[in-house]
């Protein structure tokens, strides 16, 4: 089994800055993709960023800018971080690992709440 624990999630003013961390544990194989997505109430959940093991990132257009993913294959962890923060990034942020294609696998964390108050 593969466990994701999600860290770094607060409370923040607008313009502020917070890092969030994930680190995964377990039956970790091959090539995928680990990242982060978010939900707000009432609202579907959302990519936010995502990197690939083989280096490819994706963005939202709305984080683009301000948010950057970084990754260590090695340790399994990967980071996120968020500046320029404004209200509509309120949300619970959720550690995502998935494996596409041959022996898939796709693996959530329990979420990480970030307010960013205005």
């Amino acid at each position: 089994q593969v466990q994701l624990v999600e860290s770094g999630g607060g409370l923040v003013q607008a313009g502020g800055s917070l890092r969030l961390s994930c680190a995964a544990s377990g039956n970790i194989f091959g090539s995928n993709r680990m990242g982060w997505y978010r939900q707000a109430p009432g609202q579907q959940r959302e990519l936010v960023a995502v990197r690939t093991s083989g280096g490819t990132t994706t963005y939202a257009d709305s984080v683009k800018g301000r948010f950057t993913i970084s990754r260590d294959n090695d340790k399994n962890r990967v980071y996120l971080q968020m500046n320029s923060l404004k209200s509509e990034d309120t949300a619970v942020y959720y550690c995502n690992l998935e494996r596409y294609g041959t022996m898939s696998y796709a693996y959530w964390g329990q979420g990480t709440q970030v307010t960013v108050s205005s």
